[in-house]
């Protein structure tokens, strides 16, 4: 089991920042991915970025590059979405999640993962 905790949501205004975190404990050792979703309810579980544990490489969905980056620190098992320039369409529960990415996997897809954090709710006024 792996277990996700998620922290940093928050109000904001638009065109400010925010900073999520989401620290991993429990077997870990076969999560190659971190994903970043969000919700909006009644919506579909949106991509929003994933970074791999070795390596680092990132993607992000149209919707938030250039604005959002994603980091990780393998010593802490944490991951980190750095939101900047937030728009009040950027409003939805944000949630990280592990995945094995074995090959072939799609990582923007949510079934691609196995674990999943409660959620931390980021609300940005106009």
């Amino acid at each position: 089991q792996v277990q996700l905790v998620e922290s940093g949501g928050g109000l904001v205004q638009a065109g400010g920042s925010l900073r999520l975190s989401c620290t991993a404990s429990g077997r870990t050792f076969g999560m190659a991915a971190m994903g970043w979703f969000r919700q909006v309810p009644g919506k579909e579980r949106e991509f929003v970025a994933r970074i791999m544990w070795s390596g680092g490489s990132t993607e992000y969905s149209d919707s938030v590059k250039g604005r959002f980056t994603v980091s990780r620190d393998n010593a802490k098992n944490m991951v980190v979405l750095q939101m900047n320039s937030l728009k009040p369409e950027d409003t939805a529960g944000y949630y990280c999640a592990a995945s094995p990415a074995a090959m072939g996997v799609i990582l923007r897809r949510p079934e691609s993962y196995e674990y999943w954090g409660q959620g931390t709710q980021v609300t940005v006024t106009s």
